[in-house]
């Protein structure tokens, strides 16, 4: 266990990230000094820190040196991730930073605000000092730097639309977060890429739209989606459209001035639909709305179980683009152990009928850091992807949320490792350059075995769109279905959400209430 405690909430969140992406596999509490009380991991609640959980390997006390606090009214920011909250600002200093280890300091060090710096500026300086120090004490250097926000595109992003060059950004991505000189290539790259990809679209009046279907064959042991396995909803799978046919019908007429761009079905797993289900939702969505402007139409097939070459002529028949086909590993005794129950023969045997259906663009989810596997392993599976050759990969590093019941029963699956570093990552790269795909989408999440990423490969003319419009958050992105958010892009600075409510009988019983949470957010 750590402790951070500090003289006052300011910069909890962030600095809360940074400590934990230096100490992954320990628990990280937040402390006030005048409350003494904190805020455990993964909660809202305060509370005192519990005796029976021992004393800390390593208290951090960050003391801030300011004035009275005042209301600015200003938007709060973290890396990648806008917050609609009103914050205080202070006139502060400096802050104090101090390591302490049974009851004796170990390290201290101190920063100096400049008197014109603003609170970002104040925020990124904080940052600086502790990665220093937490480096120094670790012996570790983070790929990303200081970085702990989940889009690390939009900061070359933004300084490319304010005409930097890319040397510029590079400088400033190094001494500004730290950035490795390696992760500031790869960020300038994709972002270069994504401006290119979406040149043509519709940023003003265009949108997306993203239908959920949270039903899977089983639940793999990592998960946190809005996803139920469908042998307890079968019966219900119908009722569940009729809902979401419903939300589709509200949606289609309020947004009926607007050009659409992109539609992506995703879930759970779409293609646990049956084919007469499929039909229905593709027939509802070509007679709602116009695809006159879409680039494309993504269905995410998934789990090659679920496949059946029935269900993959309808998708043919409504003229869908582009769909994914994820194995996740092609080791079988992985697929196991985490509850895809599917073999690896069903995924090539699931990719070749695609192929054979004439489906030109099909993507692959792979996994990185799952359990057990190392490096021999993952190349096993970039060997065998190879093969296949298809058009995309999707190379997530495995992050081990607080809904997934590999934490949840953490004791009962103790014995796994998860191992990811640079070698395997910059090998998963390598294959992809060998398959003709480049970079062209990127996103972190927490809790990330190795701290690293997520990146979207893909050949010329086959990258996903919707998956950089839902990175970058420049266009509004309508989400139907149950646990769907939609994301309204009123300007730059102001993103708002929806919410659905996650629970599918929920989301059955209160439809009409997901549609009225939607005509009350849906217009400025």
């Amino acid at each position: 266990m750590i402790i951070v405690q500090l003289n006052r909430q300011n910069f909890e969140y962030d600095v809360h990230s940074l400590v934990k992406a230096f100490y992954p596999e320990q628990d990280v509490h937040i402390c006030y000094a005048e409350e003494t009380e904190c805020i455990k991991e993964g909660t809202e609640n305060k509370r005192k820190a519990p005796e029976e959980e021992g004393k800390p390997s390593l208290t951090l006390v960050i003391s801030f040196v300011s004035g009275e606090s005042e209301d600015t009214g200003e938007t709060k920011e973290t890396e990648g991730t806008k917050v609609t909250e009103e914050v205080k600002e202070t006139n502060d200093t400096g802050a104090e930073v101090r390591f302490i280890v049974e009851d004796q300091t170990v390290l201290r060090d101190q920063v100096a605000f400049l008197p014109s710096a603003d609170r970002k500026e104040k925020k990124n300086e904080l940052k600086r000092l502790l990665y220093r120090m937490l480096s120094s004490y670790t012996g570790k250097e983070l790929p990303w730097g200081t970085l702990t926000g989940i889009r690390p595109t939009k900061i070359p992003m933004s300084l490319l639309e304010e005409g930097r060059s890319d040397p510029e950004i590079a400088r400033y991505m190094r001494d500004t977060y730290y950035t490795s000189e390696e992760k500031t290539e790869l960020a300038i790259e994709i972002a270069n890429r994504e401006r290119h990809i979406l040149k043509d679209i519709n940023f003003k009046n265009g949108y997306s739209l993203y239908v959920g279907i949270p039903f899977c064959p089983s639940i793999c042991l990592y998960c946190s989606f809005s996803s139920s396995p469908l042998s307890l909803w079968k019966d219900k799978v119908d009722l569940y459209l009729d809902a979401l046919c419903k939300e589709i019908d509200y949606v289609s007429d309020a947004f009926a001035e607007k050009e659409l761009n992109t539609v992506y079905i995703g879930g759970g797993t779409p293609t646990t639909l049956e084919p007469y289900q499929l039909e229905r939702l593709l027939s509802k969505l070509e007679e709602r709305f116009c695809f006159d402007k879409l680039k494309e139409f993504t269905v995410e097939a998934g789990r090659p179980d679920s496949i059946t070459r029935e269900k993959l002529q309808v998708l043919r028949d409504h003229g869908i683009s582009r769909i994914s086909i994820n194995p996740q590993t092609m080791n079988q005794k992985t697929l196991d152990l985490i509850g895809r129950r599917h073999t690896v023969e069903e995924t090539v045997q699931a990719f070749y009928l695609a192929r054979e259906l004439g489906f030109d663009n099909i993507n692959m989810d792979l996994i990185v850091g799952l359990p057990g596997e190392e490096k021999a392993e993952v190349e096993y599976t970039l060997k065998e992807i190879t093969k296949l050759d298809p058009d995309s990969v999707t190379v997530h590093s495995l992050a081990v949320k607080r809904a997934a019941r590999l934490k949840l029963f953490k004791e009962e699956h103790k014995e796994m490792t998860m191992t990811n570093n640079r070698e395997i990552m910059d090998m998963t790269a390598d294959y992809a350059r060998k398959l003709g795909l480049a970079p062209y989408y990127l996103y972190r999440q927490k809790n990330m075995a190795g701290n690293f990423e997520n990146v979207g490969y893909a050949k010329e003319g086959k990258a996903g769109i919707y998956n950089i419009l839902i990175m970058e958050e420049v266009q509004s992105i309508l989400a139907l279905g149950a646990g769907a958010s939609t994301k309204m892009v009123w300007a730059k600075d102001r993103i708002e959400r929806i919410e659905n409510v996650k629970d599918i009988k929920n989301y059955i019983e209160r439809i009409d209430e997901m549609i009225e949470r939607k005509r009350a957010g849906l217009y400025e």
